[in-house]
């Protein structure tokens, strides 16, 4: 296990209830749903093999809205404009959270208008193999390069490129919205806090992120 991505072994009852990914902890007004939207630019994909999709970003209204709020972020990028309170009812959200990435993937295939748009990936290990992540980079790459977002259930703590922490032990649900280095680093749109509502980690960092959970992809 990298010393800079730190996975509870063990969840307690009361931890349990958190795992579908709400954050724990008490909601500031940096979740607040009016903040100013952070932009992202579209471009073609480079010859370095990069590729970044425009996101019309907005911050979860609450500390357990971060399943509809990936997936509201995610569709943005299709140009779609959709209610996440429409989009936590078909989740099933609650204050628990969101149960798993089972239960995004069929809102994302509707609103996107395809049956097969996307489907549900497990990272069942602990930690993430080669293979998961190759996997994973491949998986990002293609739904960008279709000019889609790959949502993802995360938990834990990992360290961006900058150096900056983002942790969620309790779990948390993020948006995968562009690509550099052929994949080796991915760019997250993050509905937990405006002030950092976009950063980027390694596909590495993030594969062991996701490890245990799973991700939505074309």
């Amino acid at each position: 296990m990298r010393t800079d991505l730190i996975r509870k072994t063990a969840l307690t009852a009361a931890g349990l209830a958190f795992t579908g990914g709400a954050i724990v902890g008490p909601i500031t007004a940096a979740y607040a749903a009016d903040a100013k939207p952070a932009s992202q630019t579209q471009s073609d994909r480079k010859p370095s093999g990069e590729r970044q999709l425009g996101v019309r970003y907005e911050a979860q209204p609450n500390f357990y809205y971060c399943g509809p709020a990936a997936a509201r972020n995610a569709l943005s990028v299709q140009g779609k404009d959709i209610s996440v309170d429409a989009m936590a009812k078909e989740m099933g959200t609650t204050e628990a959270g969101t149960n798993s990435i089972n239960d995004i993937t069929p809102v994302l295939n509707k609103e996107t208008g395809k049956n097969d748009a996307y489907h549900s990936v497990e990272i069942s290990t602990p930690d993430a193999d080669a293979k998961q992540t190759d996997k994973l980079r491949a998986d990002i790459v293609k739904t960008v390069d279709d000019g889609r977002a790959v949502v993802a259930n995360i938990a834990g703590t990992t360290t961006d490129t900058d150096g900056a922490i983002h942790s969620f032990e309790g779990g948390h649900y993020i948006s995968v919205v562009g690509y550099r280095d052929n994949g080796t680093t991915v760019t997250i749109a993050d509905s937990a806090n405006p002030n950092t509502a976009s950063y980027e980690v390694t596909v590495e960092h993030l594969a062991d992120w996701i490890a245990t959970r799973g991700y939505a992809t074309s």
